[in-house]
């Protein structure tokens, strides 16, 4: 059954406008907005998105598979608190101006708003208050805990996103959680009604993520290849990463591994040096971004892949799309023991203790020392996204979300745990 099927258009005449706001990444390669801004469109929604300008998207306007997408400059990198300051006004101006645009043009009759930052609400409740327009939260990251996480402290700013983000749950008509934990946030830090919040995991696309032919030239002429993909930036753990490597190479005189690492991000430059300092660089390749068919050829040609993001609350809580990547094309992994990554991967991966770089790259060579091991573990995670955690299966929590927002049909409620629970979700 393609995901296309699982959509019932029947119900939703006269075509409804949705207009998605997302100042992350520019779609298409933000994957969950993309995938749900194309199961919207299937569904019979008219669709578009304003999103920053970016590597291979630069682009002003284009119409993509029925969806238009209007990208905006962001010229400015964020780097501290005022960067950061900086960088989000200069994004909420474009968002609102393109918004008018789009308002005066076409119209929509929702505003799908993605975070970070939480500052959306701002153009939510400007045309939900004047215009009686639709405010729908799609809720990515915990932004008081990704300050934490970046600066290391709470404080005044720490505050100050609680309030922003109390805030846009209160202007949200309903407001989308990517797992539990974030629904619990919702209910509780949010003060949502549960039969407004709905889960809708970031579950991979199959005809997206797909394998593709082996190209060993990854190993770098080394027998085994370990590969990340993700963010390149301080939460991300990636020095860890470096420091499991250097106790391969040095400690465990292991020379047999090549590690390739996809991805940019603020710290790219940095890692690259301290990559160097460590005498590492010959072990170790950093692609930057990189198309689809090159993310998937090394993907598929890996033994292992590894997500070393840094144990904090921020990670603890997420769901990371690139455990489920990883599962879908039938990866083993090492993780560090994170709730919702455990959540996610159950038995398809091993998990080392947190921070400890000597366990995690001991995990690693457990699992290039045993064949048999990868290919039960990789097994395991291939089948449980097939069965349970594709996106074909998150598409219909969309659709009942979209339903809830224009009141067809009683939405299904989230169910309030204790929040010390750390039960499965």
């Amino acid at each position: 059954m393609t995901s296309a099927s699982v959509v019932d258009t029947t119900r939703r005449t006269p075509r409804k406008r949705i207009l998605m706001i997302v100042e992350n990444l520019p779609v298409p390669f933000d994957r969950r907005v993309w995938a749900e801004a194309q199961s919207l469109h299937r569904a019979g929604y008219e669709v578009a998105v304003i999103c920053p300008r970016g590597p291979f998207a630069q682009a002003a306007y284009e119409s993509i598979d029925g969806i238009e997408v209007y990208r905006h400059p962001l010229p400015i990198e964020a780097r501290g608190k005022l960067g950061y300051v900086a960088e989000y006004s200069s994004a909420l101006w474009w968002e609102f101006a393109y918004s008018l645009k789009v308002f005066l043009g076409r119209g929509f009759d929702v505003i799908h708003a993605c975070n970070p930052p939480d500052l959306i609400f701002l153009i939510g409740a400007f045309y939900k208050y004047l215009f009686g327009k639709k405010f729908v939260f799609d809720h990515h990251d915990l932004n008081p805990e990704l300050f934490e996480a970046k600066f290391g402290h709470r404080g005044r700013v720490w505050k100050v996103l609680v309030f922003l983000e109390r805030m846009t749950f209160r202007v949200a008509d309903i407001s989308i959680a990517t797992n539990r934990s974030y629904a619990d946030v919702a209910i509780q830090r949010g003060r949502m009604k549960p039969d407004r919040v709905f889960v809708v995991r970031s579950g991979p696309n199959l005809a997206r993520v797909r394998e593709l032919a082996h190209d060993n030239k990854w190993r770098n002429g080394r027998s085994h290849l370990v590969a990340y993909v993700g963010v390149i930036g301080e939460q991300e753990g990636i020095d860890l990463l470096l420091e499991a490597v250097r106790h391969i190479t040095s400690a465990c005189r292991r020379t047999d591994i090549q590690f390739v690492i996809m991805g940019s991000g603020p710290s790219l430059e940095q890692l690259k040096q301290t990559c160097a300092r460590m005498q590492l660089s010959e072990f170790v390749t950093f692609t930057g971004r990189i198309d689809d068919t090159t993310l998937f050829t090394i993907l598929s040609t890996a033994d292992v892949c590894v997500n070393p993001d840094r144990p904090n609350a921020m990670n603890d809580m997420s769901t990371m799309n690139k455990i489920m990547e990883y599962m879908a094309l039938g990866k083993p992994i090492v993780q560090f023991d994170l709730a919702e990554g455990r959540v996610s991967a159950l038995s398809a991966s091993l998990y080392a203790r947190n921070t400890d770089t000597t366990d995690f790259g001991d995990k690693i060579l457990e699992l290039i020392d045993d064949p048999c091991r990868r290919r039960d573990m990789g097994m395991y995670g291939s089948k449980r996204v097939r069965e349970e955690l594709s996106w074909e299966h998150e598409e219909p929590k969309l659709m009942a979300a979209y339903d809830a927002v224009f009141d067809r049909a009683a939405p299904a409620p989230v169910a309030i745990r204790n929040p010390t629970s750390r039960q499965a979700r």
